[in-house]
């Protein structure tokens, strides 16, 4: 029963995420560009109500997200996140159809991105079903955290870095920085819902919700710049929703003792579901339509120029 509930609630976060990384993309586009990874965009969007509503759908889905761990382990949940680009891409597609607008590629780009849509979700579906993950342990020591912050700051200061120095590559890296964060966060989620029966004082007097409270919203505010940054919301979706289950459940294998299948045959499945997922969320995010509303990149620099 707990699986079908977190495979139940993980779609439905998916599908929730989905439709606030659309509404996210629009809305980012409406304000000035601010510097790559600066908080200060917040300063600007809160006063786009479409953005308001893109974080009450941020809420929500981050509330699933949490429950669909509280039922099962990160490598069955986190995987089922990757849906979010689908929704995503899809709710994207419908409203660009509703307006109009063509999808650039016509009949051809069309059929890519469905057959990409479909990739990703079989791929994530063999995945599970050749893996079989186990729920793992949530009881980790002081001395993990350590080391796993030492190598968030060397890799998130590596894609700022990048995004700092090369304008071309600034989505790209920021959305990296972003799926990185979020990897981590949903490691920290885990972690924290195992300390739900112990009452509020265990979960506030061991360190994964201060963890949480870190990584979340800087990945939040990495995920705001990427989106304005991007032309497209693709891509950037689809390096973020590739990199969080990736981190995520390597954290799991390494300390939460999540287990997979390791015969032969299961370990080829997984590899070859994963590369499946991989190659879907490329495709997709070749293919995709722009979000609908959302301005190319020069165009929203002209009217800032005005």
């Amino acid at each position: 029963m707990s699986t079908t509930s977190a495979v139940v609630t993980a779609l439905a976060a998916g599908l929730v995420l989905g439709i606030s990384s659309v509404a996210d993309q629009r809305s980012t586009k409406r304000v000035q560009t601010a510097k790559a990874g600066s908080a200060k965009i917040l300063l600007e969007l809160v006063r786009q109500p479409l953005w308001l509503i893109a974080i009450g759908a941020n809420i929500v889905g981050f509330a699933l997200q949490v429950a669909a761990l509280d039922f099962g382990s990160l490598a069955l949940v986190q995987p089922l996140l990757v849906t979010d680009l689908i929704f995503a891409v899809l709710i994207a597609r419908w409203l660009a159809w509703r307006r109009g607008e063509p999808l650039p590629g016509g009949r051809r780009a069309l059929v890519l991105l469905y057959v990409g849509v479909s990739a990703a979700a079989v791929g994530v579906a063999g995945f599970l079903i050749a893996g079989r993950p186990s729920g793992g342990h949530g009881d980790l020591g002081f001395s993990v955290l350590i080391p796993l912050v030492i190598g968030l700051v060397v890799l998130v200061g590596g894609c700022l870095a990048v995004a700092a120095r090369k304008e071309n590559l600034r989505p790209l890296a920021l959305a990296l920085a972003c799926g990185l964060n979020y990897g981590v966060a949903a490691f920290a989620i885990k972690l924290v819902t195992t300390e739900f029966g112990g009452g509020p004082a265990r979960v506030f007097t061991n360190w994964p919700i201060y963890l949480l409270a870190v990584v979340g919203p800087l990945g939040f505010i990495l995920n705001q710049n990427a989106l304005q940054e991007g032309t497209f919301l693709a891509p950037v979706q689809a390096i973020i929703t590739t990199t969080d289950p990736v981190i995520s459940i390597a954290l799991g294998v390494l300390w939460l003792g999540v287990v997979l299948r390791t015969s032969p045959l299961d370990i080829f499945g997984q590899v070859a579901s994963l590369l499946l997922m991989t190659v879907g969320i490329i495709m997709t995010a070749r293919v995709a339509p722009q979000a609908a509303g959302s301005p190319p990149a020069e165009q929203t620099s002209e009217k800032q120029a005005r």
